[in-house]
């Protein structure tokens, strides 16, 4: 897709926007500028509610030839169930606080350079998970991350962005519970005790996270890992390992990839998909490969190499 010439008529874009976002009126000013600059034309919907999503899109998609989504990884998730089968590609501008869609598909952090992504880049089919009939594109799971994710409040992450989920994490742990669980997974059973389950369809989460090494959110597969119960001080030696996805070097952490998983806890534990509490346990989990067109850069693909080379460095 490239930037209308002035004897072309210009692409239109419908750019759904989450008012609630992270300098949200600043950010969509400059979304704005950058996809006006790069030759589209705007037709802006904002809201925080997924029916109006689902609303907007219904409404738009033989209008449009592209659906932007800007906000974080909660709002992208919001609009998944109005994406999928959408027949348009989706344009992801990272306005959150995470971003980790963005990073899992190569997206540049700045808002003029994805708005370049938009109009300059190029279609691929990615694969989205799905937990208990709901929708995720980074990572769900249950234990830690839950507590994490009840934790992160949205004045918090205003104020400290990424370094939010740090703080929130050292809370939950201080009042963390260890839970058992039976893991169903390529024909095996398993059984754990667990800090954390962590089941991953891209390559990031929870604020540039890596699921693992060599996950790619095209892979058709989903990568899981649980943490067994340890000190603090121990899992603060894990934690370098969990932002670079080389976790399975640890003792401490069973690893597994797989296309479905089916979790069954000793007790109903919540489930967090892409931050978004969906439920609890018991909890199946499944891929759908291939399931939504999105834009990327050009070099996408050298991009994709780069990232899974680096980490297993």
């Amino acid at each position: 897709m490239n930037p209308a010439s002035p004897d072309q008529p210009r692409r239109r874009v419908l750019f759904l926007r989450n008012p609630r976002a992270r300098n949200g009126d600043q950010q969509a000013e400059l979304a704005r500028q950058g996809l006006t600059a790069a030759g589209l034309e705007i037709v802006e919907e904002v809201t925080a509610e997924a029916d109006c999503f689902r609303e907007a899109v219904d409404r738009m998609r033989k209008q449009v030839d592209v659906v932007v989504v800007g906000g974080g990884d909660g709002t992208i998730n919001a609009a998944a169930p109005a994406l999928i089968g959408l027949g348009v590609p989706l344009g992801v501008l990272p306005m959150g606080t995470a971003n980790d869609l963005a990073r899992s598909l190569a997206i540049p952090q700045a808002l003029e350079e994805a708005c370049q992504v938009i109009a300059q880049g190029q279609e691929r089919a990615i694969d989205i998970g799905m937990v208990n009939g709901h929708y995720f594109f980074n990572a769900a799971g249950v234990g830690l991350s839950g507590e994490v994710t009840r934790k992160l409040d949205r004045e918090g992450k205003r104020r400290w962005g990424v370094l939010s989920y740090a703080k929130a994490t050292l809370d939950a742990w201080r009042e963390s519970d260890v839970f058992a669980a039976h893991i169903r997974v390529n024909g095996e059973e398993m059984f754990v005790k667990s800090l954390q389950i962590m089941v991953g369809n891209g390559r990031h989460y929870g604020g540039g996270m890596t699921i693992a090494e060599d996950a790619t959110i095209d892979d058709g597969l989903l990568n899981v890992y649980s943490i067994e119960p340890v000190p603090l001080l121990r899992l603060a030696g894990i934690a370098p390992l969990l932002r670079r996805g080389s976790h399975d070097r640890s003792d401490a952490v069973m690893v597994v990839s797989t296309q479905e998983l089916e979790l069954v806890t000793d007790r109903p534990i919540p489930v967090n998909a892409d931050g978004e509490m969906v439920g609890t346990t018991p909890a199946r989990f499944s891929v759908v490969p291939g399931a939504l067109r999105v834009l990327v850069p050009l070099d996408y693909a050298e991009r994709r190499k780069e990232m899974v080379g680096a980490a297993a460095l």
